[in-house]
Formats: C-alpha cells, structure tokens, sequence
C-alpha cells in the first residue's frame, strides 16, 4: 500500500470520528478578537467564533483564551462554507449544565446560580449556563417587596420543573429555605433549656416586647422582662439588629420565652446594695412635676428626688435649676424595696461635704475689737471685784 493511499485511508477515519454533534478536544493554535482557531486533529482547523463561546459581549477572547489553551468543544457543521469546522464552546457548557440541571431534578439536589435578571415576576438565574426562572413566591418563605436587592448575587434553589424539549427550568428557593430553617429549629430546640444563656440579634420591635433571632428560631422577650422597672416602649431601649444576651425563662413548643432580668441584678432584693441607704448615684433627668424630678438610675429604675432636696437653697420649682436630660449625682436617702421607690437627695450629700476652708483668720484690730466686746458682756462676782 503506497503512503499516499495509507494517509488518504487515515483521514477517512478520522473524519468518521468527528461529525455534527461530536465533542472533541483540541488545543488553541490562534485568538482574534472574536475568533478563536483550533487544532483538533481534523483535516481542517476548528472555528469558535465569539456569540459560541460566551453570551457575554463584553468579554475579550483575547484576555481569557491563549494560543495552547485545551479544550473541549461541541462540533456544529464540518464544514463552515470555507472549509473550516465550526465550533462552541458554549453549547457544551450549556449541555451539561442542562445534564446537571436534570439529574439535580430527578434527585432533588441543591443547584446553585447567579442571579441575572430581575422582572416583576421573579428572577432569572445562570447555573452554569442553564437558565432558570424563580418565580417571586418561590424565592423567599416570606413576601418579598424588594427583589432587586438579589441582582448579580449567588443563591441555591431547587428545580421544581424541568422540561428539556421547551428548555424550561422552573426553580423554588422557598422550598430550600423552610427545610433548613426547620434543621436549624431543631437543632436549637435540641440545645436550649430553662435558665440558659442565649445570644441573639433584635429581629422585630412590637409595643409588647421584642423578637430575638437565636440562630434557627425567635425567642419573644416581653416588654415585662425587659428592665426591674417599668418602661412604656421597647424601642427606648432596643434596636433593630442589636445583639443582646438573655436567659431562656420558658419553652412551651417551640415558643421561647426570654429575659433579661437576671436574679443576681435585681436591684430591688440587697436594700444594702448599689441603690442602698446614704449611697452616692448618678442619674438623668426623665421628667419632672411640681413636687420634685424624677432620675432614671437604670432603664426602668426610677427614683424620686423631690423639690425641698435639690439644694440646701430654697427651689421654688425643679424647672428653675434641673433640666430633662441632665446628669446628676445624689445620695439616696430612702429605700422602699417592696415598693420600689427610691429616694434622692443633692441637699443632703451637699451638707455631708466638709468645708474646704475654715473661717478666715481675723486681723489684728478685729481681733482686739471683739475682745473689748466679750469683755463688756461679762458680769463679774463683787468679791472678785474687790
């Protein structure tokens, strides 16, 4: 057999390798800027013009294939109409992407893709080339007003629909969401008891308490439980997205009940503790009346410092020397635990201060004046006299 006909015999075969739909791998032997070549042990050099290899026009083939580069390409026509193979790189993608996508169906494995566009109607998705469609009430367990905020980031879904001939994907979040939202419940429900320390981040305020998300499930922290004291509104004290450590006071299903009120800060059971008789606190003004001001010591802890104690001057008003607001310092002079009522004075610490100074020393002339004065007011005895 001649070279000739051994080379022409070599070639038919591998041109019965290589026919419309095969994927073959080659090597990249030149890029221009919307074309690729490729060696892939064909008679003629394969095509992959831009459109197949990406669906991004803003990308530059020259910056992200290189002469030597290897790859794997699908074969659309062996002859182009200039005797080249034209080529994708994208097809193939998107073939196993959609292989992908229906064993993810079939098995109902989580898929992941970024999101690439947001319609009224929900969000389309790339994964991996294949396009998905998450309707609105499918992305979230709960309603969502705002599915911009999802533009360009990567969420995990599941596929609910798969129909290849149409090549439509149907994907649900929601789905994906509640299961693990669920294990997490679990978990936690599983760890937590009566009188444990939690932490948990501010979920929701209500004119009744506040929502604590604790990783898995919300614990309700009753505005009750929220200081010793009273206080009118949980926002005075909380905000949204604030971390803050509780105890778990009750479990009833899968409802948690939270405090903050931990027993050894009671400061109304140690009549001798930091609210006790003669000692010295620092407050602000809350709100004032006739009678006297009213210092917030803690939130909820609220003492009476009235009129005739804010100075050892007469005050006619509390408005005429205090302010809303204002920080001041006090001595508390009456402790009613079971009441819980505190008193304050500033008159009282003002006369336990000592004097700086003593009286000034008189001058010599004042001193012998007041002599002369003593002497004038004493009665002496007659026999003393003689």
């Amino acid at each position: 057999m001649s070279e000739e006909s051994f080379e022409q015999l070599l070639n038919e075969e591998v041109v019965n390798q290589i026919h419309t739909g095969s994927v073959v791998k080659g090597k990249v032997i030149g890029v221009k800027e919307n074309e690729i070549s490729m060696n892939i042990g064909y008679k003629s050099d394969g095509i992959i013009t831009k459109s197949e290899y990406t669906n991004d026009t803003s990308v530059d083939l020259k910056e992200v294939v290189h002469v030597g580069d290897e790859m794997e390409v699908k074969v659309l026509r062996l002859n182009d109409g200039e005797g080249q193979v034209l080529l994708s790189y994208k097809r193939l993608a998107q073939d196993r992407s959609f292989k992908a996508i229906e064993e993810a169906f079939e098995n109902h494995t989580v898929v992941t893709g970024k999101v690439t566009q947001v319609m009224t109607g929900g969000l389309t998705v790339n994964a991996d080339g294949a396009r998905v469609f998450i309707p609105a009430s499918l992305v979230a367990d709960g309603f969502e007003r705002n599915l911009n905020k999802y533009e360009g980031q990567e969420i995990e879904f599941y596929v609910t629909e798969y129909n290849p001939k149409r090549r439509r994907i149907v994907g649900d979040r929601k789905q994906l969401i509640i299961e693990r939202k669920k294990a997490a419940q679990k978990e936690l429900m599983d760890r937590i008891a009566v009188g444990m320390i939690v932490t948990g981040r501010v979920k929701n305020l209500t004119d009744f308490g506040a929502f604590i998300d604790l990783g898995g499930a919300d614990g309700l922290l009753h505005i009750s439980e929220m200081t010793w004291g009273r206080i009118d509104n949980p926002k005075k004290l909380y905000k949204v997205g604030e971390e803050i450590e509780a105890f778990i006071k009750e479990i009833s299903g899968d409802k948690i009940a939270l405090s903050v009120k931990f027993p050894d800060k009671n400061p109304w059971t140690d009549p001798n503790g930091r609210y006790g008789i003669g000692n010295i606190v620092k407050g602000k003004v809350a709100r004032m009346t006739d009678f006297g001001a009213f210092v917030e010591l803690e939130p909820g802890v609220d003492a009476l410092l009235h009129v005739s104690q804010i100075s050892s001057q007469r005050v006619e008003k509390p408005q005429d020397v205090l302010s809303i607001g204002q920080e001041i310092t006090a001595k508390v002079v009456d402790f009613i635990p079971e009441e819980h009522k505190i008193s304050l004075s500033i008159k009282a610490m003002e006369m336990d201060m000592p004097k700086e100074d003593a009286e000034p020393a008189k001058s010599e002339n004042e001193a012998v004046t007041d002599m002369a004065a003593a002497l004038e007011n004493v009665t002496l005895d007659p026999a003393e006299a003689e």
